[in-house]
């Protein structure tokens, strides 16, 4: 088939979980379609990185998003019923080219990833698959309410925000011909608010043949991970903040040998006041196996759910175990106190910790479990060839696309 992809992002290099998404469901998916891709970046500089898409792309066209907080973003969320999100996706260079694209060339659908992305899409007859990474509104919603409450005068407008989120998300996963999650979890929550709406689920995934081989050995020291995670994302700084300041601490207390390691991109734009603790390293990484291999166990106390986690998928596949909260762990089918250890409160947290350390033989076998788990169900191979289903399903009955 011939496929017409749109992305928040350049799927290059896998520095997010969408990016690391794009990236290997196109490096499996160009060996049986043809695909151009449109995408956005941040700055011309990104450019360079489009040859590394070459292979797997019949042609790359870029655009650039700029800042979120331009005059103009802010003036089209405020005034009209668009919410921030798709303001700062708003385009109408990309309208433009995608319209003559249409027009110009046969394709049999348009994949986009992300709902918000769908305004740009011009009005045709090709199919539309939409695939949702994570229910946005959710994530919005719970960052308002975490915020300080000196911040009451403006979260009404906030809120406002995030219902036109909610309407405009919902609407996306009723208009497209096909809707997709990315969870089981995400899943139910769609279908609960589009009753009527078929929507299917193509997993994220891992690529193990990176992440499985053995090439560290752990640790010396007890060292505990967050990450490799990209401190952008919002549940992420707020799960870094909760193990600084209320989990870190009480561990060090008990455990004079730990260390802790916050691993990730923009991790010393947010954490830098953190590095002259002891034991405590903050610092990016371009590969991310030596941290999940060498460190003991990841302790990730994400408070909202909404997609499934890349770090997690990777940590799993390396045999490192996972200490996390029930929202942490949606949208991976792993077994509690098999595949990986839950705690609903801090001091769970804690006190599994303290159990993982002193158990280290326990703690392998949660590895191993949660590393047979992952090559079971959720390689890229497998999403690849669930969304290779959906292409097929949804352009059974389409209507041809002449020109």
């Amino acid at each position: 088939m011939k496929i017409l992809m749109i992305t928040p992002y350049l799927p290059y290099p896998l520095h997010s979980g969408g990016q690391t998404r794009s990236y290997n469901l196109l490096k499996y998916l160009s060996k049986k379609h043809q695909i151009t891709l449109f995408c956005f970046i941040r700055s011309p500089q990104e450019n360079k990185y489009v040859k590394n898409l070459e292979n797997y792309c019949h042609e790359i066209k870029t655009f650039q998003r700029g800042s979120a907080w331009t005059p103009q973003k802010i003036l089209r969320a405020t005034f009209t019923f668009h919410p921030l999100l798709i303001a700062n996706y708003y385009s109408k260079e990309i309208q433009k080219a995608l319209q003559k694209e249409i027009t110009n060339n046969h394709y049999d659908l348009i994949h986009t990833e992300c709902f918000y992305l769908m305004p740009n899409v011009p009005k045709t007859v090709l199919p539309k698959v939409l695939v949702d990474q994570t229910i946005e509104y959710k994530v919005y919603q719970h960052y308002i309410q975490t915020l300080p409450f000196w911040t009451w005068p403006i979260k009404p407008f906030l809120y406002l925000d995030v219902l036109k989120l909610y309407n405009w998300e919902k609407y996306f996963w009723k208009k497209a011909n096909q809707t997709c999650a990315v969870s089981e979890d995400d899943q139910c929550l769609m279908k609960r608010h589009c009753s009527n709406t078929n929507i299917k689920v193509v997993r994220n995934g891992v690529n193990t043949k990176k992440f499985a081989p053995r090439k560290y050995q752990r640790a010396s020291r007890p060292t505990i991970l967050f990450g490799v995670a990209n401190f952008k994302w919002m549940q992420n700084r707020e799960a870094a903040k909760i193990l600084l300041e209320k989990i870190w601490p009480q561990l060090k207390k008990k455990v004079k040998t730990l260390q802790l390691w916050i691993i990730g991109r923009y991790a010393l734009d947010y954490y830098k006041k953190y590095q002259n603790e002891k034991d405590v390293t903050i610092k990016e990484a371009d590969k991310t196996l030596p941290f999940y291999q060498k460190a003991w166990f990841m302790v990730a106390p994400i408070r909202s759910g909404g997609g499934s986690r890349t770090k997690f998928f990777e940590a799993m596949a390396s045999g490192l175990p996972i200490i996390t909260t029930p929202s942490g762990i949606e949208g991976i089918k792993a077994k509690k106190n098999r595949d990986v250890l839950i705690g609903k409160t801090n001091d769970d947290l804690i006190r599994k910790s303290l159990y993982l350390i002193k158990k280290r033989l326990i703690a392998r076998e949660i590895g191993k479990s949660a590393k047979r788990l992952i090559q079971r169900h959720y390689t890229w191979e497998q999403s690849a060839e669930k969304l290779n289903e959906v292409y097929l399903d949804v352009t059974k009955n389409a209507i041809p696309n002449h020109h």
